[in-house]
């Protein structure tokens, strides 16, 4: 299995909210991802468990977190390669778990996110569907340089999260929890470092 570490810098402002994903950029992604092959299968050993924060209304039993992704470590880092926060991100690289996005989530623990990967960098658009928390959403270019940041609150209880639309730019998309980028410092011109399965 071959596989690629993408550098970027992170941007601030259009990252893809969970759930629904629009693409702008006049390529089919769906079409074309639901018939691409990644080289390897979802590792079911990378299924971990997490308890909801203490300090919210959630159930205090143990979860599975996207037990039937493949997972991979995406750091972020200054331009000068210092490191600013890390999580295990889900992979979504096919037009149904970029669809599903973190809407089915329940709850997303500090150190997790997912990873929403395309073929081609082009505009997208992610909404808040169905989602139970706010999330930060992270778009960066094909060499994983951060071009835009949003800061997306959960719906309100009357809001299905349609009406809430973050645009930007890129071709991998990372949602995080709500603030995430903020309490470490993470702007525009930062870089994510990752590594995809070919």
């Amino acid at each position: 299995m071959h596989r690629r570490t993408y550098l970027g810098l992170l941007g601030s402002g259009a990252a893809g909210l969970s759930g629904c994903v629009r693409d702008t950029s006049g390529v089919d992604d769906a079409a074309s991802d639901t018939t691409r092959t990644t080289g390897s299968s979802p590792t079911s050993a990378t299924t971990e468990t997490a308890a909801p924060p203490a300090s919210t209304s959630e159930p205090t039993t143990t979860v599975s977190i996207h037990e039937d992704y493949e997972t991979t470590e995406v750091e972020v880092r200054t331009p000068d390669g210092d490191p600013l926060g890390s999580v295990t991100a889900a992979i979504a690289d096919t037009g149904e778990l970029r669809y599903l996005g973190l809407s089915d989530t329940e709850f997303l623990p500090e150190d997790r996110g997912m990873l929403f990967v395309y073929e081609n960098v082009g505009d997208r658009t992610f909404v808040m569907r169905e989602m139970d928390f706010g999330i930060d959403i992270v778009y960066a270019d094909a060499d994983g340089t951060i071009t835009r940041i949003h800061h997306a609150p959960e719906p309100a209880p009357d809001e299905d999260g349609n009406a809430q639309r973050y645009p930007g730019r890129g071709r991998f998309v990372l949602e995080v929890g709500f603030h995430w980028t903020t309490d470490r410092g993470i702007t525009e011109g930062d870089q994510l470092a990752f590594t995809l399965p070919e």
